[in-house]
């Protein structure tokens, strides 16, 4: 707890966020875990069909990541309206933004599938490759329009203030896509082995299960409430105009981690690829580890918004500083869990000693940014539940343009990788934190009521 001794009123408080961060916490981790499977599964088949997941699924990603506004920006007007006495609208609102998820996927599949060629030989991957990486992106194209509904009914229900039912469904999607794709890939019983497109195959089966569970929880609540189902064009255009400023948000930030790989790639000395590999592990320890306080800033987005929707101020306030808090507390343990664990967990992933050598420093870096980083992650929530989108994509905005010159001079001028994690932590984090800081402390993003 960030402190041992707390009022009924903190305990109240931290019941709400443990209630809502637990479970949240929970589903993030299920879907890197089970991606793991997934990736595990093909990696059997041969270097070329797992090389050919690795490219589609950066595709694959980069769409899906860029729709991530339909969870978050729904989640912030479903909580306000809910917090504003208007259930039945919030649920109209939300089917709203599900109708948005369903023309913006049938778009994605559509252009996705007639220039699946084009995006794949971007990456200049040899003909073998290029063939498995088509193969799959093409049928697992198919599978973005549930996947998307499944982050607007999501956000429909995180509004509602219940992060129980999407972990349940994507624990079970998860699980049925790794049978799935066990018994079609490698053809099990009277299953035929489709080797890489059946793993494409059972992922698209899974993803529209958890889409179709996640509609039917939603469908129902609005059935029982007298909500509106059926698509609203002025709402879907509200949902499309609450999504612009958090795509641009979104786009800063793939921004600032993409100028950051060019610029670890620009440090390479040799052939052998080792900056690049402790890069990446450092990278993709520093995003596990993010789950966690991501968590937390889920929980303040629908907090947030229900207190502003109620028109309750000092609700917000007392909540947002409770989750400071909380973020801290988070970004400390995981701080020291990473330093711990820095001078032995590069030998999990590669024998490489010269890895090993580089990682450690950088790993350093990383666990001294957790604190920041919590209480970014928490704001970043507390904001987006406000329904602040204007002020993140400016402030990301501000950010890149601080950090990528830096980044790009630590590359060029012949830094090194920990001077490169240096600057990703103080002036990424370090400039973002202070960018959420300066508005949290203000009063303009405290707008209260439905709107």
């Amino acid at each position: 707890m960030p402190r041992f001794r707390r009022s009924p009123a903190t305990r109240a408080q931290d019941y709400e966020i443990l209630r809502l961060a637990f479970p949240a916490l929970l589903a993030l981790i299920t879907e890197p875990l089970f991606l793991l499977a997934d990736a595990a599964i093909i990696g059997h088949l041969g270097t070329a069909e797992l090389a050919g997941l690795g490219v589609a699924a950066v595709v694959l990603q980069t769409v899906v990541g860029m729709c991530i506004f339909l969870a978050y920006g729904t989640t912030a007007q479903v909580a306000r309206l809910l917090g504003a006495g208007r259930r039945r609208d919030a649920l109209s609102q939300g089917m709203d933004g599900v109708w948005l998820a369903v023309l913006i996927g049938g778009l994605a599949t559509l252009i996705g599938v007639v220039a699946a060629s084009r995006l794949v030989g971007l990456f200049g991957a040899g003909a073998a490759v290029t063939e498995h990486a088509e193969t799959y992106l093409r049928i697992s194209l198919l599978g973005v329009t549930p996947v998307l509904v499944m982050l607007a009914a999501t956000g429909i229900l995180r509004g509602l203030q219940d992060t129980r039912t999407p972990l349940l469904v994507a624990v079970v999607a998860n699980v049925l896509n790794v049978i799935l794709n066990v018994v079609l890939v490698y053809g099990v019983g009277p299953a035929p082995a489709l080797g890489i497109a059946g793993a494409a195959v059972g992922s698209v089966i899974a993803q529209s299960l958890g889409a179709g569970l996640l509609l039917w929880v939603v469908a129902r609540a609005a059935r029982r409430d007298g909500s509106r189902m059926r698509p609203h064009l002025a709402g879907v255009r509200r949902a499309m105009r609450a999504g612009v400023p958090l795509v641009i948000r979104t786009l800063t930030l793939r921004a600032a981690l993409l100028v950051t790989t060019y610029a670890a790639a620009r440090l390479v000395i040799d052939d052998s690829g080792t900056v690049l590999a402790a890069h990446q592990l450092a990278f993709t320890l520093w995003t596990f580890l993010a789950f966690t306080l991501d968590a937390i800033a889920i929980a303040a987005q629908a907090i947030t918004g229900r207190h502003l929707g109620a028109g309750d101020v000092p609700a917000a306030r007392a909540a947002t500083a409770r989750m400071i808090q909380w973020g801290v507390a988070s970004g400390v343990v995981t701080g020291l869990a990473l330093a711990a664990v820095a001078p032995v967990v590069g030998r999990l992933f590669t024998p490489d000693p010269g890895v090993h050598a580089l990682l450690v420093p950088v790993l350093v870096v990383a666990a001294l940014a957790q604190p920041v980083a919590g209480v970014v992650f928490v704001l970043d929530g507390v904001l987006i539940g406000a329904g602040d989108g204007a002020y993140l994509a400016w402030g990301g905005l501000v950010v890149l343009i601080a950090y990528a010159p830096a980044a790009l001079l630590v590359a060029l001028g012949g830094g090194s990788l920990t001077w490169l994690w240096v600057a990703f932590a103080v002036l990424f984090m370090g400039v973002r934190c202070v960018v959420l800081v300066q508005r949290a402390r203000g009063d303009r993003w405290l707008i209260t009521g439905a709107a």
